[in-house]
């Protein structure tokens, strides 16, 4: 079967040969990697660059595209078009793919084929969107996987570290999508991150990290809430410092966004009914941080030396965690109660208007009132024989313990460190001394 734009005739992926003189195919863009550079072996010195996608002309049938050659044609060529695109390709070159080698970086597709675009010979064009046929846009929302071959999170969650390391597919509702984080590592190369929340009827957080710009980019266009994707090929990962499970995506990664199986239908309909009745919003950025394993937590900072290290990370993904031995030299509990006891907005967590007790960030934006909740807002200086760590908010469960209550990030008044305490408990002095004095040796 072949689709036509115009009087332009395509050859279906699936009647595809090594042997087929000069094909012309034309497929939907469903996964797409960054563009990277590698060592020229024949010529040394230089650099190859290359970036894969993967193309899909029909609900069985997809295949993955390789390019390679000069930077200023593969940057150009990547950049050219987006998953989600539709896109022809003229004169690729149609090799057997090798299926250890080929699966273990690119998609598993169910072609034994693989394309080769070359510079000289091949030509890619996108096709406006008038211009396609429906057939082909509704394999976006089709997912290359088995609708129902899937883990809910709370299956990831239950079988715990036995899934460490495993490659699977992952129905989930978005919650969330944090703001790109850029960085640069020690060796001089430039990286980036995202991390996505998750939910189902199953759980109701669950974290999955973008480390590649397509797929940052992708989850940019998703919409918190009311967006389902369905995630074929994910890593799954025991996080040692968070002690949960967490995703990764991957260069095998394919997302279908809003697929159109009884399963997504399901989930959509569990996001319309928890979001109206506002359970979402009762889980707080505290309860999320119960994830973090304190006894992972052991590394030990002066004032100055948290200072430095937070000034050496700055512009990485990670905050800084770590043990400091300090007093509390500032806690102004005297001061206006309106000042230490704050209502903030269940949906945006911003404080709300004290006169009249709503969130203008969220009635600006949605139609719905949001409710509110009471939560510790106290500004304390921890102080030792360094220096002052300024602002640190004090706050909900750890502020609830340490004054018999939690913490939450400083607002940063005075410097752009932030300073995010988990545990606040007195230390026995003796423990303080040699675990100084060991810093001090080091």
């Amino acid at each position: 079967m072949a689709y036509s734009i115009s009087t332009q005739n395509f050859v279906a992926l699936s009647d595809l040969h090594p042997n087929l003189a000069r094909p012309s195919i034309i497929g939907v863009v469903i996964g797409k990697t960054d563009v990277k550079g590698f060592p020229d072996r024949k010529n040394i010195g230089s650099e190859r660059y290359t970036f894969s996608f993967t193309i899909r002309d029909s609900p069985a049938y997809f295949i993955n595209v390789n390019s390679w050659g000069r930077e200023e044609y593969v940057r150009s060529l990547s950049e050219s078009f987006r998953v989600g695109d539709c896109v022809t390709i003229e004169n690729p070159l149609v090799q057997t793919k090798e299926l250890e080698k080929e699966e273990k970086f690119n998609p598993t597709t169910p072609s034994c084929y693989k394309l080769l675009l070359s510079e000289t010979h091949s030509v890619v064009k996108i096709c406006c969107r008038y211009e396609m046929d429906t057939k082909l846009l509704s394999l976006l929302h089709l997912p290359v996987k088995d609708p129902q071959d899937y883990y809910s999170l709370g299956d990831i969650v239950a079988n715990g570290q036995s899934l460490d390391g495993r490659i699977i597919n992952v129905l989930a509702a978005v919650k969330s999508v944090g703001e790109p984080k850029y960085f640069t590592t020690s060796d001089k190369r430039k990286g980036q991150r995202c991390e996505v929340k998750l939910y189902d009827e199953t759980e109701l957080s669950f974290a999955m990290i973008c480390w590649d710009n397509e797929s940052i980019q992708l989850a940019q266009s998703w919409m918190p809430r009311e967006t389902v994707i369905f995630a074929s090929e994910l890593r799954i990962n025991f996080d040692k410092f968070r002690n949960c499970m967490t995703a990764t995506v991957i260069s095998k990664t394919i997302f279908t966004t809003n697929p159109d199986t009884p399963e997504a239908n399901i989930l959509f309909n569990f996001i319309k009914e928890i979001a109206a009745t506002g359970a979402l919003d009762d889980i707080t950025e505290d309860q999320l941080k119960e994830s973090i394993n304190l006894q992972t937590i052991v590394d030990i900072y002066t004032v100055e030396q948290l200072k430095v290290k937070a000034l050496q990370n700055e512009g990485k993904p990670e905050p800084v965690y770590g043990i400091i031995y300090a007093y509390i030299s500032t806690l102004n509990i005297d001061t206006d109660t309106s000042k230490i006891i704050r209502n903030r907005c269940s949906g945006c967590h911003y404080v709300v208007n004290e006169m009249s007790n709503t969130c203008t960030f969220c009635n600006d934006n949605s139609s719905d009132a949001k409710s509110v909740f009471t939560s510790f807002d106290l500004l304390v200086d921890l102080t030792d024989h360094t220096g002052t760590l300024r602002s640190c908010n004090l706050s909900d469960v750890v502020a609830e313990e340490t004054l018999s209550c939690t913490l939450v990030l400083s607002p940063s008044l005075r410097t752009r460190l932030r300073v995010n305490l988990l545990s606040c408990k007195l230390a026995d002095p003796v423990e303080a001394s040699q675990s100084l004095s060991e810093k001090g040796r080091k």
